[in-house]
């Protein structure tokens, strides 16, 4: 599972293999859903189709149920019937990729530092720390000063798939690395860098950073979290899919609340449920949550012992209902949360100007304030026969000679106005303040 889903992350074309005696096996949903998450592209090849009882056209129905949509039925996704042991097809198979490349203009260049993602890492009693990368662009050599998450170091050696040294990796090269300091996790980028002390330098930075995060315990996106982290980030923009791993008792039940939560998506936000399925909550779809920061909603079950403990290790949030209503509008609560909040402006007095005085620093309103209060600092808009002649703020607000705070309805007071001297007798004050307020999915619509 956690191959998969580091995979997904690192590739740029995957190639979905599905047997064709064996069909759709939950091994091959979750690679789907790990390529959804990802968004990367999908080729089926449909292997052992030489066998009796081989249904291909059974693979491509249960996939377009999935999603994967045949090219030859309307769809994106290329099919190849292929039998990997009589070497059938593989050669149709291998243009097709090429063809599928050619499409994605996928190019590397060979000739910059290298970077790439660490695929996986041990520790060999006699070698040390050894990890396996996937270069992505430039080409790694020998001598080669990185870094990889928290860790850090100095090419020592490079061997192929096969164990074989070689002497440099280019684009799209799986190979082992000797020489890290430190274990870098799967799924860590890893890039070429100047020399040692710049690698050791970023390293330590980085690792000062974890601790510190780890200190403050970042938790993946919650429910709650998802409204509170929008709401003090005014609104942002940049957080738009509520991504959710849902299991339900039954068919009916799971289908039911797809539907219903599919249909709260709006123009502005969306839910996303990156995967549905029958049946407990497991290992593999608290990870696959993990990996899209999804949160994992129950329905009439529950989650096994292993997959709680995986929960809590990875920050993934699991909630439970027994009632769908409950479900529904805990969902619909967290993409309001999503919405640009709404500004409003709400009136806090009126009032009008009734004299002008001359001050050393220029001119002032003498005021009275028929309605509500006005506030030193408060907003204002200036009418004059119906037009707004100024916006702004009230800069300062005097009763006879002190400066006060504030001044209460059917009382005179001095005042003037941020960046503004042309007021005139008679115009009119409008004193307000702006609110931010929740809005609802059905004003997004």
């Amino acid at each position: 599972t956690a191959m998969r889903a580091r995979g997904a992350k690192v590739t740029d074309l995957v190639v979905l293999v599905v047997s064709a005696t064996d069909g759709v096996m939950p091994q091959t949903i979750e690679a789907i859903d790990h390529a959804k998450a990802a968004d990367v592209p999908i080729v089926v090849a449909v292997n052992k189709i030489d066998l009796p009882g081989a249904n291909p056209q059974k693979i491509r129905q249960d996939l377009a149920n999935r999603g994967i949509q045949p090219e030859e039925w309307g769809g994106k996704n290329i099919f190849v019937d292929v039998s990997a042991k009589q070497k059938l097809h593989i050669d149709t198979l291998l243009e097709m990729l090429a063809l599928q490349a050619e499409m994605l203009d996928l190019k590397a260049n060979p000739d910059r530092p290298a970077y790439g993602a660490v695929l996986e890492s041990r520790l060999d009693p006699k070698k040390g720390v050894v990890a396996t990368v996937l270069v992505q662009a430039g080409t790694l050599k020998p001598g080669d000063a990185f870094v990889a998450g928290l860790a850090h170091g100095k090419v020592k050696a490079l061997h192929d798939d096969t164990g074989k040294r070689i002497i440099s990796a280019g684009p799209a090269t799986p190979v082992e690395i000797l020489g890290i300091i430190n274990n870098p996790q799967a799924g860590d980028v890893f890039n070429v860098v100047k020399d040692e002390r710049q690698a050791r330098e970023i390293a330590e930075r980085r690792a000062l950073i974890h601790r510190e995060q780890s200190l403050a315990h970042q938790k993946h996106m919650t429910l709650v979290g998802l409204k509170s982290a929008l709401a003090a980030a005014g609104g942002a923009k940049a957080a738009k899919d509520l991504n959710i791993v849902l299991k339900a008792d039954v068919q009916g039940s799971l289908q039911a609340l797809k539907d219903s939560l599919e249909n709260l998506s709006t123009s502005e936000c969306r839910v996303r449920i990156i995967h549905g399925e029958v049946g407990n909550v497991n290992e593999s779809d608290v990870l696959l949550a993990s990996a899209s920061d999804a949160v994992v909603m129950l329905f009439h079950t529950v989650i096994d012992p292993r997959a709680e403990e995986v929960a809590g290790r990875e920050g993934v949030e699991v909630r439970k209902y027994d009632i769908i209503y409950d479900l529904i509008e805990d969902v619909k609560a967290a993409l309001e949360g999503l919405l640009e909040p709404e500004i409003v402006e709400v009136i806090s007095g009126k009032g009008e100007i009734r004299e002008l005085f001359s001050v050393k620093s220029g001119k002032v309103a003498g005021c009275f304030i028929r309605d509500g209060k006005v506030v030193r600092g408060n907003l204002v808009k200036i009418k004059r026969d119906g037009a707004e002649v100024y916006s702004g703020r009230v800069n300062s607000l005097k009763r006879f000679k002190d400066d006060v705070k504030e001044v209460e309805k059917n009382l005179e007071c001095g005042m003037d106005f941020e960046g503004f001297k042309d007021f005139q007798k008679g115009d009119q004050l409008e004193f307000f303040v702006k609110e931010t307020r929740t809005r609802r999915l059905s004003q997004s619509r």
